[in-house]
């Protein structure tokens, strides 16, 4: 029960983490003023892809806790694994996006590796 509790509140997370990326890719493209279509188009690209894959990668988590348990190697090498690329994302991002003035971006690896914490505590118990 509380493997469940928390790999679904960091699905949630993430799927709404993701969303909020999809939704904000527009205005943050807008925030960078006289750019170069291809640069705009880049831009959104990158934001909009973030966004899908950390939607896919919270849902991928619900959708093994909630149809094949959180017990089984199979479900844990998703938890950790889904853990694992939140990480990576968490590092990229402090490595890069991090460092400008965007509030939601300085703040994004906290959140990814938060999640992970979840998923990766919630596989083991």
């Amino acid at each position: 029960m509380v493997a469940n509790i928390l790999l679904y509140i960091g699905s949630i997370i993430t799927i709404g983490w993701g969303t909020a990326h999809i939704i904000a890719a527009r205005a943050v493209v807008k925030g960078f003023g006289d750019i170069s279509g291809d640069n705009k188009k880049f831009i959104l690209m990158e934001w909009v892809a973030e966004g899908l894959t950390l939607c896919f990668i919270g849902g991928l988590v619900l959708l093994t806790g909630i149809l094949g348990g959180t017990t089984n190697s199979v479900a844990r090498i998703v938890f950790r694994t889904s853990a694992g690329m939140l990480i990576v994302t968490a590092i990229w991002t402090a490595l890069t996006g991090a460092k400008t003035s965007n509030i939601p971006t300085k703040i994004c690896p906290f959140v990814l590796t938060f999640v992970a914490i979840l998923w990766i505590l919630g596989s083991f118990v």
